[in-house]
């Protein structure tokens, strides 16, 4: 699989082409290659369908993918699925995953082993695995997060668990409850920071970020996906001009 750092060599290069407004011109091959054969909508799995999952899956289902929502109790979501209509079905993980073209991983960051262990051949066959599960302190536990952080941070972590997926982490900081109202702002639009090293999947990433009303910003590779999580300069809500410029102070 080609990766995006072959594309670049490096993060910085990257951010130079994209100031100069090369960027989008050099990744234009990877964007067309992230539609489906028949050029049809996408089949997203959600993978965990709390809060966060319920909304992006949402918002999935409205620009037109037919999303299967997942829980180890499927039964619970039933009243969701039937809600949004046709094009949403709930089912157990494992049924999930089968179901995807694209799997979102919307789960505690401690979860994300055992599903990696049950499914990584699986979803080692996916366009995009949307890593938008982050390691937190209060619910994962410190010494969790330690190691988290000590073996990378979020993004190569989960590239670790789920050895073969082609692994973009976005939607790590913007919370549940903005998320219907921000997309499609009118004006300026909400950017979402990603991370990912694989260009056919950053590529499907950006093409789905920009369907449901947000504009996608590359920061860098999975090595940047620490700094996808709440709490961060790149946490909450910023235009896509702000986030460019946060990103060009990190490391």
């Amino acid at each position: 699989m080609t990766k995006h750092r072959n594309v670049y060599r490096d993060r910085r290069d990257f951010l130079r082409l994209a100031g100069s407004g090369l960027a989008l011109a050099a990744l234009a091959p990877s964007m067309a290659a992230a539609q489906t054969p028949a050029g049809g909508p996408l089949k997203i799995a959600m993978i965990g369908s709390g809060r966060e999952g319920s909304a992006l899956g949402t918002l999935f289902v409205k620009a037109g993918h037919p999303v299967m929502f997942s829980s180890r109790n499927p039964e619970r979501l039933k009243d969701l699925a039937a809600g949004l209509g046709p094009l949403a079905q709930a089912g157990t993980v494992e049924q999930a995953v089968a179901f995807g073209d694209i799997v979102a991983l919307v789960v505690p960051y401690t979860a994300i082993e055992e599903i990696g262990k049950a499914h990584a051949s699986a979803l080692a066959a996916k366009v995009l695995v949307l890593d938008v599960s982050n390691p937190i302190p209060r619910r994962d536990g410190e010494d969790f997060v330690k190691r988290v952080n000590d073996q990378g941070g979020a993004g190569v972590m989960t590239a670790k668990l789920v050895p073969g997926a082609h692994i973009v982490r976005g939607f790590n900081a913007i919370g549940s409850g903005q998320l219907a109202g921000l997309a499609h702002r009118a004006g300026d639009p909400v950017g979402v920071p990603i991370a990912g090293d694989d260009a056919k999947a950053i590529a499907t990433a950006e093409a789905l970020i920009r369907e449901i009303g947000f504009e996608p910003v590359l920061v860098g590779g999975l090595a940047m996906g620490k700094h996808l999580v709440p709490g961060t300069p790149l946490g909450g809500v910023h235009t896509p001009a702000e986030i460019r410029k946060i990103a060009g102070t990190l490391r």
